[in-house]
Parts: structure tokens; C-alpha cells; sequence
């Protein structure tokens, strides 16, 4: 069990995006599913408990490692960046509009800000938050958009089912008006 967390271990370390379940049961085909969960369970209990300044997490459908938050201060400083860059008000209201009715056209963010969304789009695209994902069947063929990976990776998610609902937001809204 000690090879396999180290297996893992090396394995995160050099993927460059979040390292799925799919990827690794493709890499360890003679591992059960039931083995490599175990192991990344007692990976990531380990380098938590450890006086380590890394940690394992899941997030992008994957798992990597990040530093533990009270490492943040002096890697920040290192890298000369920002935790997160941050997005303006319009790009996040497109972004919001892309992740919460995609696949979607620019005509339909449009519709749904009531303002033209293109610079929004193009930022968006650039930073690798959204992809087009092809073209409705409607006339003009106006292309799709759709949410990535790093979309999910950038708000610390699994999967899109883990957005809030829209009654989460009203609630939450609500209580930030009160």
C-alpha cells in the first residue's frame, strides 16, 4: 500500500492539470478502483497530518496538490501573483450566464445580462474559463459556449452539480441585503 501511495503520489506531482480517477485507473490498469481511492484517502491524510507545507486536494474532477493555507503569504510573494485573478463584474455575469444555461450563444448571454457580452466572452476564453463547443443548429450557426475544466478548478469544484441552485442564490442574496 506504501508503493501505491507513492505511485500516486509521483503521479499527482507531474500531472499538469487535475489527475482524474479515469487517468489513473488507465495508468494503474491491474490496481481495483476500490485500492487506488484507499490510497489517495490515505495520501491525503497523511500530508495533512504531516508537518508538510503541502497538501492533496480534490478539485477539477482530479486530485492535486496545493500548499496548505498557512504557506499561501510567502508562495504568493515567490510568484509575485495573485491567489486568483480577478475577473470584473461582467465577466463573472457572463460567466454565470455560460455555466448556469449551457451550452449557450452569445445572443443568449446577451439576452440573459440584457447588455453585449463579446468583450466578456473574449476575456473568458482567454483565461481558459470557457470553450467554444460547437455551433446551434439555428440560422447564422452561432457558436457555443461551454464552461472548462478550469472553470471548475478556479471555483474549487467537482462538477457543475455543485453549483449553487437558484434558491440557494436568492437565499443567499437575501440574507446579504438584510
Amino acid at each position: 500500500m506504501d508503493d501505491l501511495k507513492n505511485i500516486l503520489e509521483a503521479l499527482i506531482f507531474i500531472s499538469v492539470e487535475p489527475l482524474t480517477l479515469d487517468k489513473i485507473k488507465e495508468v494503474l490498469d491491474d490496481v481495483p478502483e476500490e485500492e487506488i481511492l484507499q490510497g489517495l484517502l490515505n495520501l491525503g491524510t497523511e500530508m495533512e497530518e504531516a508537518p508538510r507545507p503541502i497538501r492533496l486536494v480534490q478539485t477539477g474532477g482530479g486530485w492535486v496538490f496545493m500548499t496548505k493555507p498557512t504557506y499561501d503569504p510567502p508562495v504568493r510573494k515567490l510568484l509575485q501573483i495573485e491567489r486568483r485573478k480577478k475577473l470584473s463584474a461582467a465577466a463573472l455575469e457572463a460567466l454565470s450566464a455560460v455555466a448556469y444555461h449551457q451550452p449557450v450563444t452569445q445572443t443568449d448571454i446577451m439576452t440573459i445580462r440584457g447588455v453585449d457580452s463579446t468583450h466578456s466572452l473574449h476575456t473568458l476564453l482567454e483565461n481558459k474559463l470557457i470553450k467554444i463547443s460547437g455551433r446551434k443548429n439555428a440560422p447564422g450557426r452561432p457558436l457555443l459556449y461551454r464552461t472548462t475544466e478550469k472553470f471548475l478548478t478556479y471555483f474549487g469544484l467537482n462538477s457543475l452539480e455543485e453549483l449553487p441552485r437558484e434558491e440557494e442564490l436568492k437565499r443567499i442574496l437575501e440574507e446579504g441585503n438584510a
